[in-house]
């Protein structure tokens, strides 16, 4: 009824003597709604005061504990054309397995018998190289041989030297004596010739006294003739020394300047047949590198570069390859605020894409279809989307991951962090305020075990 007027129907009608009117207004419906609308509050006022969790979710991806466990690419080494293939897409290769044969693009490696002839080249000159050594042991003979030579001749000179020397103190030792007879004879002649004026001497004798003075003058000056000469021998005895001992260095000098050329011949030649010694390993490595192989176990997942006869350059991505053998980790990223709140060692849950899961984020041991896992690294520096990485592992201590997981699939994470009443989390969310910062027990232990 609209009551519209102001007339009413209820005042000259009475409705609870009709039937219906009695099954209408003889009941109270509003008490029970009451009683239920007081039972529901204090129902919720109990679950206010409920432990609630405190977490932080994220978003995150599937990945491998290890980088050498992530899907990869191989590349070749060297420019290339690819000639054949034998893997297919989604093999199983063990290491070493050869998934395809390329073959060279550039010219100068062209030619099949390269390292033969290079290993040939490798010989001659390492036989040019054995030359040199025996021209350096002969040249080294030859320095030894004029050395040797040398020495017996400045030997020879310097015993001249010396019997000259000898000579000359003979000579003048007789250059003296004679000086004295000389003076002697004089002496005589004049005392004969003295007694000659006086009539003591005769004149045959005065003659005699004459001739010996005039031969002991010359016999002076003969002597001193070949003392002079013999001193004239001591300077020519001097320049035969000086003169050997340039010869003999002139020769020696030139022996050495054969040797060091040789030497010289010798590191050259050997640093060529070191330069040729690594062109061969170069180009037998390259031919090793026209198979290109499996690094790892693993599975053949895209080959990038299909088509047969299609060049590529070096370093150029080939086929993408996934390891076989991998320990699953996820990564998550973190807001800058919430980051502080994250430790090494923190426990979290997580929801993988595909899987059913009933997810209780407050409670969650209430919570189905998650798995525990553990922080192991935190990243330093933020990433290209404003957040900060987080890698995390299965918790060892609880159910294990599901097996069928596969690496890039999706995962969402939830960080469980302090417990609170469900009144407190509510009020902390509508004032937008973040969780309660803490440190985890395990901290607190060390730092008092550090303290």
């Amino acid at each position: 009824m609209l009551n519209i007027s102001k007339n009413k129907v209820s005042e000259n009608i009475d409705f609870k003597t009709f039937k219906s009117g009695q099954e209408i207004f003889t009941k109270e419906y509003h008490q029970k709604f009451r009683k239920f609308l007081v039972g529901f509050s204090i129902f919720i006022l109990l679950i206010l005061f409920l432990p609630w969790t405190q977490n932080i979710t994220s978003n995150g991806n599937v990945t491998t504990l290890k980088p050498n466990q992530r899907p990869q690419t191989i590349q070749s080494q060297i420019p290339g054309r690819i000639e054949q293939w034998f893997v297919r897409e989604g093999d199983f290769v063990k290491r070493g397995d050869t998934i395809l044969r390329i073959s060279e693009v550039k010219s100068e490696y062209f030619d099949k018998k390269l390292t033969e002839r290079t290993n040939n080249q490798i010989l001659s000159k390492s036989s040019s190289l054995e030359a040199y050594k025996n021209k350096e042991v002969a040249i080294e003979n030859q320095i030894l041989a004029i050395i040797q030579e040398q020495n017996l001749k400045l030997e020879q000179a310097r015993n001249k030297l010396l019997q000259v020397r000898l000579k000359v103190k003979t000579d003048s030792i007789d250059l003296v004596s004679i000086k004295i007879n000389a003076e002697i004879a004089e002496i005589q002649y004049k005392r004969t010739l003295s007694l000659q004026n006086d009539g003591l001497k005769a004149v045959k004798d005065v003659e005699e006294k004459r001739a010996k003075l005039q031969e002991a003058n010359a016999k002076f000056i003969s002597q001193q003739n070949k003392f002079l000469t013999t001193k004239n021998d001591v300077i020519n005895a001097k320049l035969i020394i000086m003169t050997v001992s340039s010869t003999y260095g002139d020769k020696l000098a030139k022996a050495q300047s054969t040797l060091f050329a040789a030497q010289s011949g010798g590191y050259e030649t050997e640093a060529e047949v070191s330069k040729l010694k690594n062109k061969l390993a170069n180009y037998k490595k390259r031919n090793s590198l026209l198979f290109v192989t499996s690094p790892q176990d693993g599975y053949i997942n895209k080959a990038i570069k299909s088509g047969l006869g299609e060049t590529f350059k070096e370093g150029e991505k080939l086929v993408s390859i996934m390891p076989a053998n991998y320990e699953l980790a996820v990564e998550m990223y973190v807001r800058p605020i919430d980051l502080p709140l994250i430790h090494i060692g923190e426990e979290l849950r997580v929801q993988f894409d595909g899987w059913p899961a009933i997810v209780f984020s407050g409670w969650p041991n209430a919570s189905y279809g998650t798995y525990g896992a553990r922080v192991i690294a935190i990243e330093n520096f933020i990433s290209e989307n404003g957040k900060f990485r987080v890698l995390i592992e299965p918790d060892s201590n609880d159910v294990n991951w599901p097996i069928a997981i596969r690496v890039g699939s999706g995962a969402r994470t939830i960080a469980l962090l302090d417990n609170v009443p469900i009144w407190y989390e509510l009020w902390r969310q509508i004032n937008s305020f973040p969780p309660n910062f803490y440190q985890p027990k395990s901290n607190n232990s060390k730092d008092k075990k550090k303290a």
